[in-house]
């Protein structure tokens, strides 16, 4: 699937924002894995320190059904379940619980003091080690609270731990909280989409300009300008395409007009030629006819190319001075046929009265002509040659469809050239001069159209021009 600059750009956001939410989502479950003082933690093990040593505090010499009642009590009040184990395993009190591996590996891990604190020293203790881990099969989160308990009927201390249970990851509320993680990440997303998102309009909406005024420059309207007042690439870019549309426009009607300017040029002397044919036509002896005829015909040849290059160029100087008006399809086409003498047998109409096209009617017919010449000479005698419009939304499509070979498919994008033809040795009985084609290109053009050719299956050709419909256009 294609995607649009606007469309990638976002897919790399989205990206780089997935990548920020699964960091910190990973983060938060390795807090888990951490020290209790870690910052990640927060105050998490302060709280459990604090509920581990109320715990002790009344269970401190308590038989084991005492010690049982105090730990339902604070399990209700808190939401989980606490239950008290000696550091070897033993369960002094609560709910019977199996200890899963990872956690009797954790109670039998001695806690020692900081390096340099003899293991006598009368100083304060440093501070009680929480573990927080997390155990699978089913999912369950541990607080492991390491206190010294006073047993019943003992007079040393125990080593023993507080261990608090629960299914959910907050311990509710009594683990580490992962709310202010939610904002926090919901805050880094938002502000990013805030950051990114003008920055992609602009560049987006700046970039499918410069492309607009691209394709209509690729469609010879070279008056079309971009904004170029920005600083940066994007604004060298659309120095460089209003450059270049105005170098184009230079150069093509500049082109232009000196062929026009050659042709007109052409036709005074042409028109002498005739004359001084006719004059010694009137005096030369009947053998020596069949010469002047020779002359002639290369005379009428070149005439008729003087002609083309005429219409070609006038045709592709389009500009405001175009008069548009509504034109009835099938009445043009009827005028086209009597104009050209085409015989009706030859040419089969298949247009509604009602379809009307917004256009210049001398473009229109001439491109129309040309077209339907071509379809004669190169197949009208293969099959009938159909001419056809129909209605889509706005625009309609005026078809002219012969049965004949058609052209090389790797021909069709070449075929609308000036003075290109499919056959190469340009022989005088192969075809025309190249420019017929181009002058059907420029007139429908400067009807404000568009030109397309293609092969048929299993055989046949069809050239369609797309014209706006009378019933949509709103210029008029």
């Amino acid at each position: 699937m294609r995607l649009n600059l606007l469309s990638k750009i976002w897919f790399w956001v989205f990206i780089n924002l997935l990548v920020l939410g699964i960091v910190l989502f990973f983060i938060f479950n390795l807090q888990f894995n951490f020290s209790p003082n870690s910052p990640l933690l927060g105050a998490a093990n302060e709280r459990i320190e604090v509920v581990a040593e109320m715990i002790v505090t009344d269970s401190n010499g308590k038989t084991r059904a005492e010690i049982d009642e105090i730990l339902k009590k604070y399990s209700d009040d808190y939401g989980l379940t606490f239950t008290l184990f000696a550091n070897t395993g033993e369960q002094l009190g609560g709910k019977d619980l199996a200890l899963p591996t990872r956690i009797k590996e954790v109670l039998g891990t001695e806690f020692k003091p900081p390096p340099g604190l003899p293991a006598n020293s009368k100083r304060p203790p440093p501070p009680r080690r929480v573990n927080i881990e997390r155990t699978t099969s089913p999912t369950t989160y541990w607080a492991i609270a390491r206190v010294p308990v006073i047993e019943k009927g003992k007079s040393e201390n125990t080593k023993a731990s507080v261990i608090a249970t629960s299914d959910s990851i907050t311990g509710n509320g009594l683990f580490p909280n992962p709310s202010p993680w939610i904002v926090l990440a919901l805050i880094i997303l938002g502000l990013s989409a805030l950051i990114w998102f003008p920055f992609v309009w602009n560049l987006n909406k700046s970039i499918s300009k410069l492309t607009s005024a691209t394709e209509q420059i690729a469609d010879e309207n070279f008056t079309i300008r971009v904004d170029d007042k920005r600083k940066d690439e994007i604004g060298r870019l659309g120095k460089s395409v209003n450059h270049l549309a105005e170098r184009l426009s230079d150069f093509v009607y500049g082109q232009k007009r000196f062929l026009g300017d050659i042709s007109h040029e052409e036709n005074s002397p042409l028109a002498r030629i005739n004359w001084a044919l006719s004059l010694l036509e009137n005096k030369t002896e009947t053998e020596n006819q069949k010469y002047i005829e020779n002359v002639r015909e290369e005379v009428e040849l070149m005439a008729k190319l003087v002609d083309e290059l005429l219409a070609y160029s006038k045709a592709g100087m389009k500009g405001t001075d175009v008069q548009m008006e509504i034109i009835g399809v099938r009445q043009l086409a009827e005028e086209v046929m009597i104009r050209e003498k085409f015989a009706e047998s030859d040419i089969k109409i298949e247009i509604d009265d009602d379809i009307e096209v917004h256009a210049n009617r001398n473009f229109l017919s001439k491109a129309l002509s040309n077209v339907l010449r071509n379809a004669v000479r190169y197949a009208g005698d293969k099959d009938e040659i159909i001419l056809k419009a129909d209605k889509e939304k706005e625009t309609v499509n005026l078809k002219i469809i012969d049965g004949g070979d058609g052209v090389p498919e790797s021909e069709l994008n070449r075929i609308f050239e000036p003075l290109y033809r499919v056959e190469k040795d340009r022989a005088r009985k192969t075809g025309g001069s190249g420019l017929g084609l181009a002058i059907v290109k420029t007139c429908i053009e400067a009807c404000d159209g568009k030109v397309s050719a293609k092969n048929l299956k299993p055989k046949g050709f069809e050239i369609t021009f797309t014209l706006k419909s009378a019933d949509f256009d709103t210029s008029v």
